[in-house]
């Protein structure tokens, strides 16, 4: 079996499919264990003790945070299995997890490069062949439309490599643009666009316009300790920004007319070196620019993250993360976060644990498809491959991350923009190559969220309507969106029904 990206998600994938026997591939964009968000920071886990008590607080609190669209089932089997997870971590790949004063292993949180670094060695042990640098640039099915592999692309040498699979794990990352937020450049939504292409659909793509706050001409989009921040306007006036962790809307609104500064002024001294020790990857930005962020004021940014922070992506169908394509298996950020965070997430946290639980469950239940399907036939078609002109994306990146359109969402703004985008989707098709996939690939995310934005006419979650700023209880279900050409959204339960009557 194959699986596409080499991340948290694609090497838990792996991991469990060779465990049950398969032969499996990886193939990454970039360097497994090296490229990709993860690995390029620590992270948080959503790591909670087994005692009914602080379960049923972790699970209330997101249920609340994520506008009641979780689902209660899958957030329990996410929390039990992060236990099992991280425990594999600490005892197969000697995971260095501190302890506390008890000597009790803390594993809320992990060092994203030496995360990654072991998961590679435990690939490398089962016999995983990793295809580095080798993007996959579409799909293979056969006939009757199950997966069967993908062509890849060697970028050393731009020969075309022909996987035939059993079955295929997209775990290629969500979609963050290209708009440099940290480890995010490979990031460019190229499962989902090949998963659509091969018939599935997508599951809240509404919520997928996160934005985080770095320090301008950075990439440094870690954002904890601006729990610690006060923020000012140019004239060094206070700015009121409170819960500037999660709600960015008046930071944006400033940054439309003015520069926006920071200062971590609201850290004890006594912290401070703890909070270096905790991060020092977010102050070696600091370090190098010349810059105390304790004392001095340092201008902002906002970096769009959408899916990668976001809850949007690949519609999930089954317990084992399939999808609504025999053969074809979603997991991390490629796949919908919506059944654990509802309409909100962020860096980390859930997310992290989602990568490591939904890769685990998509590498067995592939390598079980494979194993009952046995060897694809030989004569396998490919499956879309459209390309955009690179030379559009520009366009689509200005359209898919200002402010004022996706953040500041309003329909007077995003009607306009989804009209841009779909104009460019219907004149810029040039090219099969990694660039023009990347490129069709955040074009189609740009479509796929302002879409799915529109017809949600509320706020909820992460999507904020200006024009619908309240919570309307009759909208508290799930979207679902496809389609290339022709852009789809509706509720869940309505898009199953209406496919159970056509079957």
């Amino acid at each position: 079996m194959l699986v596409i990206g080499g991340g948290p998600a694609g090497t838990w994938a792996a991991i469990k499919a060779a465990e049950a026997g398969a032969d499996v591939i990886v193939a990454d964009k970039g360097y497994t264990g090296a490229s990709g968000a993860t690995a390029s920071a620590g992270t948080g886990v959503w790591y909670v003790d087994d005692v009914p008590e602080l379960r049923e607080a972790a699970m209330a609190k997101r249920e609340l945070i994520g506008g009641h669209l979780t689902d209660r089932r899958w957030m329990s089997r996410v929390l039990d299995d992060t236990i099992v997870r991280m425990d594999e971590l600490a005892r197969i790949q000697r995971y260095p997890f501190p302890v506390d004063e008890n000597g009790t292993q803390i594993r809320e949180d992990l060092q994203g490069p030496e995360y990654m670094r072991r998961q590679r060695i435990r690939l490398q042990r089962l016999s995983v062949r990793i295809l580095d640098h080798t993007p996959a640039l579409h799909l293979l099915a056969d006939r009757d439309g199950t997966v069967s592999g993908a062509v890849a692309v060697r970028r050393a040498d731009g020969t075309r490599v022909r996987i035939t699979a059993g079955a295929v794990v997209l775990a290629t990352g969500g979609c963050a643009f290209q708009s440099k937020t940290m480890g995010c450049d490979t990031d460019t939504g190229d499962g989902a666009l090949m998963a659509v292409e091969a018939g599935a659909v997508l599951s809240g793509m509404e919520f997928s316009n996160a934005y985080a706050v770095a320090p301008k001409d950075t990439s440094m989009t870690k954002n904890a300790y601006y729990a610690w921040a006060s923020f000012y306007r140019a004239d060094g006036s206070f700015l009121e920004a409170p819960g500037a962790t999660k709600d960015r809307r008046l930071i944006a609104q400033t940054l439309l007319d003015e520069p926006v500064y920071a200062r971590l002024d609201r850290a004890a001294e006594s912290d401070r070196a703890t909070m270096r020790t905790g991060q020092p990857n977010f102050f070696l930005i600091f370090d190098r620019l010349g810059i105390d962020p304790f004392t001095d004021l340092f201008e902002i940014t906002l970096l769009c993250e959408g899916t990668v922070r976001g809850t949007g992506g690949v519609r999930i169908a089954g317990n084992d993360c399939a999808t609504d394509v025999p053969g074809l298996y979603a997991a991390g950020d490629t796949a919908t976060r919506q059944l654990i965070a509802g309409a909100y997430t962020g860096g980390g946290a859930h997310n992290a644990s989602w990568a490591a639980c939904s890769g685990a469950w998509a590498g067995r239940g592939a390598a079980d498809f494979a194993h009952t399907r046995g060897r694809p036939p030989e004569r396998l078609t490919d499956v879309g491959g459209l390309g955009v002109a690179p030379e559009a994306l520009p366009e689509v990146r200005r359209l898919s991350t200002a402010y004022e359109i996706n953040y500041l969402r309003h329909a007077d703004r995003l009607t306009p923009a989804l009209a841009e985008l779909d104009t460019l989707w219907g004149t810029a098709r040039a090219g099969t190559g990694l660039r023009a996939r990347e490129t069709a690939a955040m074009l189609a995310h740009g479509r796929w969220m302002y879409h799915a934005a529109l017809r949600r006419t509320e706020s909820r979650g992460m999507h904020q309507r200006f024009d619908f700023p309240d919570i309307d209880p009759a909208q508290q279900q799930r979207l679902v969106t496809g389609g290339l050409d022709e852009v789809w959204t509706q509720p869940e339960s309505r898009w199953l029904a209406d496919r159970e009557r056509a079957a």
